[in-house]
């Protein structure tokens, strides 16, 4: 007997979105580095299955492996990516090299890529906010959103006209979650949900520190009120057939591999003797796992969730995820 993955309707937008949706951060340079051909034939897979929702970024350096495996179903997917930029200038250089790189003219959702900063983005990226707007009201995305590890963006978030769209870190050990607890991101996601934005979980297995509770991390974030979709990373063909399964996908394929997830544990690897301590890497970790000692830079394990955001930025190209 066969079935398929459940589709969810992002707030009100009007996309449909598989509650699966599939992360392509872990198979990027910032993390796995996976062949551009493997990483191909894994969206393929996943597109083959039934997934429609993926999520990229301007600086995960994946959205060319997305423009490769669209082929002919640019219609049937639902793509999105995120920018850092600030001004709107920016954002429009941004948006072109998304479109050029998914091999698209157009994108379905386009965020506010924010994970560390609170309220203050709203205003500090202003210009490329209303870029996004005017880029909705032309079309060439569907939905304007903000992707954050902070609460207290999500409360903001849900009372503006000009955010459709959230993508939230949550988990249920409340690893990584800014300007607040687990209970106050679920309250805030719930505001949200009732002011009829969409909104789907990254982070929900904490980038792989909850891999041996696996299932019940999965299933939690899975039955968070106001929640669409869960966002999760894989690097194999065996581990996108694993989730899939876990979200309820019954196939001869799903029925081949074993319920049981068995992922190896990553952690950040810093080559401490080369090390400059130019800090940078420091102000981009988004959850203050990194720190300077001796002027080296260490991590804090109780708090890294291996986002792979602080190995783009050393300029000596020290920082792994291994």
């Amino acid at each position: 007997m066969r079935s398929k993955l459940t589709f969810k309707t992002l707030g009100m937008t009007g996309i449909e979105v598989t509650e699966f949706c599939l992360g392509l951060l872990p198979m990027s340079p910032l993390q796995a580095d996976l062949p551009d051909s493997e990483c191909v034939k894994i969206i393929r897979k996943a597109v083959n299955l039934g997934v429609n929702f993926f999520d990229t970024a301007e600086s995960y350096g994946s959205q060319p492996y997305m423009g490769k495996a669209l082929q002919d179903n640019r219609d049937n997917l639902v793509i999105a990516t995120k920018s850092t930029a600030e001004t709107y200038d920016d954002m429009a250089s941004s948006v072109e090299r998304s479109l050029n790189e998914l091999q698209t003219d157009y994108i379905d959702i386009y965020h506010l890529h924010g994970a560390r900063p609170s309220i203050e983005i709203f205003e500090q990226r202003k210009g490329a906010l209303q870029r996004l707007v005017d880029l909705k009201q032309q079309k060439v995305i569907r939905a304007v959103g903000v992707a954050t590890h902070n609460v207290n963006v999500v409360k903001a978030a849900a009372e503006r006209d000009d955010v459709d769209i959230l993508y939230v870190l949550v988990n249920k050990k409340g690893m990584g979650i800014l300007g607040g607890s687990t209970d106050d991101m679920v309250e805030a996601i719930k505001k949200a949900a009732d002011h009829g934005k969409g909104l789907y979980v990254m982070k929900a297995l904490a980038g792989g520190n909850l891999v041996s509770e696996y299932h019940e991390a999965l299933e939690w974030a899975r039955g968070l009120e106001g929640i669409n979709s869960v966002s999760v990373g894989i690097i194999s063909e065996k581990e996108l057939l694993q989730n899939l399964k876990q979200f309820g996908l019954k196939s001869p394929e799903t029925d081949s591999v074993s319920a049981e997830i068995n992922i190896k544990n990553k952690k950040l690897f810093i080559l401490e003797r080369l090390c400059t301590g130019c800090e940078r890497c420091v102000e981009a970790c988004p959850n203050d796992a990194l720190y300077l000692e001796e002027e080296k830079a260490k991590v804090d394990r109780d708090k890294c969730i291996l986002c792979g955001y602080c190995s783009n930025e050393c300029p000596e190209f020290l920082i792994r995820l291994v």
